[in-house]
């Protein structure tokens, strides 16, 4: 038995025309540099700051989650943070992507399997 269809509402309507535009404009903003990059140069001084972007990108993602702020108690700390640190100790050591994702991973497992 099919459940029964919802007839589209304003709701619907605005929630895929917002879904539409940010896909649109995520192309846009991704693919422009590529499909317009010989007819629009970037200046030099705007070439060095992109160099940055990728490790402003990862911080953004990383510090939020290994510190979660709480507006009362402000970042809480619990076994992410002594994980990223054996993480940068690996890293450090090998230079290698894959073993500092896999020693994080296992310093991580291996201290919730001790600590609970």
């Amino acid at each position: 038995m099919t459940p029964p269809t919802m007839p589209a509402t304003a709701d619907t309507t605005y929630l895929l025309l917002a879904i539409l535009a940010l896909a649109l404009c995520s192309v846009i903003s991704r693919a422009g540099y590529l499909l317009f990059g010989d007819y629009l140069p970037l200046p030099d001084r705007v070439r060095r700051a992109l160099r940055f972007a990728p490790v402003a990108a990862l911080v953004g993602i990383i510090v939020p989650e290994l510190l979660p702020w709480h507006p009362v108690t402000g970042p809480s700390v619990d076994l992410r943070v002594p994980a990223a640190l054996a993480a940068i100790a690996v890293l450090l050591a090998t230079r290698s992507a894959m073993l500092t994702i896999a020693g994080g991973m296992l310093a991580l497992w291996g201290m919730r399997w001790l600590f609970g």
